[in-house]
């Protein structure tokens, strides 16, 4: 099974329509789930019993779509939902009132410019043709590891394929690198056709994976929240204490095996309490949500992503975060 983060991507003119009815006044709150390490260990909490633990009756909906996920959280027809801050700037922009109330993870080196062994520096790339999903967390990634390294799009021939696609048109000798993610980073190192050159890892806090609410349901429902929070931290510890099975729990629900699955859990930084204070600091830590934002937002903006401004703080409410770690 593919991992579905082919559309985890930066959507374009995202149709904030109401999908079906939006939800109405109910005890459990509904949180969207897709295909990413960060989120799939949702289950681990619902499955060892930490939301019950903490006081938080939720309930999980998993979404093989992950725009649909954007769209449902959008339209009221779930509480929260698991996604990007780069694919929550488009609604907020819109007025929709959304707050960012946790980061699970940032990419940590499961994204990755994989190129072969006649590229040794970025240099070498100048020409070179590129494959990559347009748009993508891909596109967004090669643009950061270019400028950094003194260069530009107009300085590679950019080929626009899906992740799957990118991959092996790489490894077949049709392209000279790819932008991939996992499980297509691991697929081209063991085949020892490539390995990366550029990683999420270079680029702390630019690819943020969160937990975001409708503000109502914040209202309504803070109590969830700050219990989903608590179990967040429990599902942090045991992935680090017990990672084989975190990653057995986990695999079962994208139907992997255990093993497989483990491969994407090195790439992802989990966040614990720290972390998430330290996301949540002010925009002096350019690893912060604050910090990273204008380059997100930025990159959104320059490819018609994303229309207006967005006021990054009103997306953010630390306030859970900070009750739970008992700060004021």
């Amino acid at each position: 099974m593919k991992i579905a983060r082919l559309t985890r991507t930066l959507i374009a003119g995202i149709s904030f329509a109401l999908l079906a009815q939006p939800l109405t006044a109910q005890a459990e709150v509904k949180i969207g789930v897709s295909d990413w390490p960060g989120w799939v260990a949702w289950y681990v909490a619902e499955q060892k019993g930490y939301f019950k633990k903490h006081g938080a009756d939720v309930k999980l909906v998993w979404f093989a779509n992950y725009t649909d996920s954007i769209s449902a959280l959008s339209a009221g027809q779930v509480d929260g939902n698991s996604q990007t801050w780069s694919d929550t700037m488009a609604p907020l922009a819109k007025g929709i009132a959304l707050k960012t109330i946790l980061v699970n993870d940032n990419s940590a080196g499961n994204d990755a410019l994989m190129v072969g062994p006649k590229i040794k520096s970025f240099k070498d790339l100048k020409g070179k043709k590129i494959a990559l999903e347009e748009y993508s967390v891909s596109h967004f990634l090669l643009t950061m590891a270019l400028n950094k390294n003194g260069m530009t799009l107009k300085d590679v021939n950019v080929v626009n394929l899906t992740a799957g696609d990118a991959a092996a048109a790489f490894m077949a000798g049709r392209v000279d690198a790819a932008v991939v993610w996992n499980p297509w980073v691991n697929t081209i190192q063991t085949s020892g056709k490539g390995k990366p050159l550029f990683t999420s890892k270079d680029v702390p806090g630019l690819v943020p994976d969160l937990l975001v609410v409708q503000e109502k349901s914040l209202k309504a429902k803070r109590k969830d929240f700050v219990g989903m929070i608590k179990a967040w931290y429990d599902v942090e510890a045991f992935l680090r204490s017990n990672p084989d099975e975190a990653a057995k729990i986990m695999s079962k629900v994208v139907g992997l095996g255990a093993k497989e699955y483990a491969v994407f859990l090195p790439g992802t930084k989990f966040f614990d309490q720290k972390a998430n204070l330290q996301a949540f600091g002010p925009a002096t830590d350019k690893t912060s949500l604050m910090g990273v934002a204008p380059t997100i937002s930025k990159f959104l903006l320059d490819n018609k992503l994303m229309e207006g401004k967005v006021d990054f703080a009103k997306g953010l409410d630390a306030s859970l975060v900070k009750e739970v770690a008992g700060v004021k």
